[in-house]
């Protein structure tokens, strides 16, 4: 067993030497690395997320709100998921504009949603929050819900934003130093709100660290997609595509919207 061990320190410090001879002194050398040995163990993957939380706000856009609700609803039949729909009041949600200069045509297509919690009542521990876009994301009356949004950002593993979510986001400062997109139809007037947003100009949708933001209104159903396959795994989000019949852009960077728009520094 004293020649064994002896042996084995001598094969040590000759691989140490070399190496140090080759100059790659970063390489770590870690001994026990069989199985069930501290060498070889790596940190545990967190559980996949199952507490979701909607922002909602007047003036959402709808697509916005259940193109991602679709999925999750879907993926909800072969894992547990919880939603929370969060709006400052109890009072039901309308898309419809405050202003009467936004609905010129006086239509009453408005959808309404009811929220389940509000700012105060949700739980604490929410795995996702996702913030949609629409006209009201601009406003100047849900300064409360901005102001959750960047008190309950640094306690979240995951924030997604759709189309113009990412304006309430950056409103939010949560965007600030990081990686984004938005809605290329009103880019220029989307972008002011985060001077220092590193903003994507061409994307479907754009991940950074914890933040996935997406393109407008439709892509934040591609998103959503992508964030099933990084979370929950490519059979997960393929089973739900399926179900929805919904044939997925799985590049990020399409987008032919940046053209069609002509978005600033696309090209």
């Amino acid at each position: 067993m004293l020649f064994q061990a002896v042996t084995l320190l001598q094969a040590v410090t000759l691989l140490q030497a070399v190496i140090l001879i080759l100059g790659i002194s970063h390489v770590p050398l870690v001994l026990g690395s069989r199985t069930g040995h501290p060498g070889c163990q790596s940190r545990p993957k967190p559980p996949p997320p199952t507490k979701f939380g909607m922002i909602l706000f007047r003036a959402f856009e709808p697509l916005d709100v259940f193109g991602p609700l679709e999925t999750l609803q879907i993926l909800s039949r072969i894992r547990h998921l919880q939603l929370f729909l969060i709006s400052e009041t109890m009072d039901v949600v309308t898309t419809q504009p405050v202003m009467s200069a936004m609905n010129p045509m006086n239509s009453t297509v408005y959808p309404t949603l009811p929220p389940t919690h509000t700012l105060t009542t949700v739980p604490e521990d929410l795995d996702v929050l996702i913030i949609p876009g629409g006209l009201g994301a601009r406003s100047p009356l849900i300064n409360a819900t901005a102001n959750y949004i960047a008190a309950t950002y640094p306690k979240l593993p995951y924030l997604l934003t759709v189309c113009t979510g990412s304006v309430l986001a950056a409103r939010a400062g949560i965007l600030d130093g990081k990686h984004a997109t938005t809605n290329k139809a009103s880019w220029d007037a989307n972008v002011v709100y985060g001077p220092r947003v590193e903003w994507v100009p061409r994307a479907r949708w754009v991940v950074d660290g914890k933040v996935w933001s997406s393109s407008g209104i439709s892509a934040g159903i591609d998103a959503t997609l992508a964030f099933i396959e990084a979370v929950y795994g490519k059979e997960n989000a393929t089973y739900v595509a399926n179900q929805m019949e919904y044939e997925r852009h799985m590049d990020s960077a399409w987008d032919p919207f940046a053209d069609i728009f002509n978005v600033t520094g696309a090209n």
